[in-house]
């Protein structure tokens, strides 16, 4: 019985604390989360001692995260010493949409069906971000907009019941807000969501994927047009 006891004592704190986030994995995510909301603009320089006392964590940790930006193409080396923003190249923002694009379709298709087989619950977890962009929108926040845009796609992606599909898109995850951050967001945009939604939620795969390929490559030239000048 004692040792029924302490194993579920165990368990139970195991519950109440989890596995705490390490340091570097936290200051990766605090540099990405300014680099995508642009207090870190592209170009700029970043530097170790700074970063560390405004994320109030010692350099150690830090530094681990400015390396594992690097090796992800979001911050490159300087020639003598630091680091900065890497500049995004219009084949940069090509090639990210290149693969989401597919990825993208097949979310939408696959949450469709989910909702022909009974999802309710993520269909609410759509419908929760499409106000929350309205609001955003209403309020002219557009940080909080570009949130709740991204989180409309991966709220799809988590719809879809695919665990291959959800960790190859979160891959792309941090790449996407980023394009979706430094360009425009046109009101057709949230258009094209809520048309998007009402695929889903009739649970209608192919109308669901066609107008995710529409919004997808509107999306593409949207971003082009505002980063670049040109389609």
């Amino acid at each position: 019985m004692a040792d029924r006891h302490r194993s579920g004592s165990a368990n139970g704190d195991e519950a109440a604390f989890p596995t705490p986030v390490p340091l570097g994995t936290r200051a990766r995510e605090a540099v990405l989360q300014r680099i995508v909301d642009r207090r870190y603009a592209q170009g700029a320089r970043l530097v170790e001692r700074e970063v560390a006392e405004e994320l109030g964590m010692s350099r150690v940790p830090v530094r681990e995260a400015l390396r594992a930006l690097v090796t992800e193409g979001l911050l490159e080396l300087l020639p003598h010493s630091g680091v900065r923003v890497r500049r995004l190249e219009r084949t940069d923002v090509e090639y990210l949409y290149e693969v989401w694009e597919p990825l993208a379709v097949q979310a939408s298709r696959l949450a469709a069906r989910a909702r022909a087989a009974g999802d309710t619950r993520g269909l609410r977890t759509l419908e929760a971000t499409l106000h929350q962009a309205e609001s955003a929108a209403a309020a002219d926040e557009g940080t909080r907009e570009v949130a709740a845009h991204t989180a409309f796609h991966e709220s799809v992606v988590a719809m879809s019941g695919n665990p291959l599909l959800a960790r190859t898109m979160e891959q792309l995850s941090w790449q996407l807000r980023l394009v979706f951050g430094l360009r425009e967001e046109p009101a057709h945009m949230r258009a094209q969501h809520a048309e998007m939604y009402r695929h889903i939620a009739a649970g209608d795969p192919e109308a669901a994927a066609a107008s995710t390929l529409l919004h997808v490559r509107d999306s593409r030239t949207v971003a082009l047009r505002s980063l670049f000048g040109d389609a």
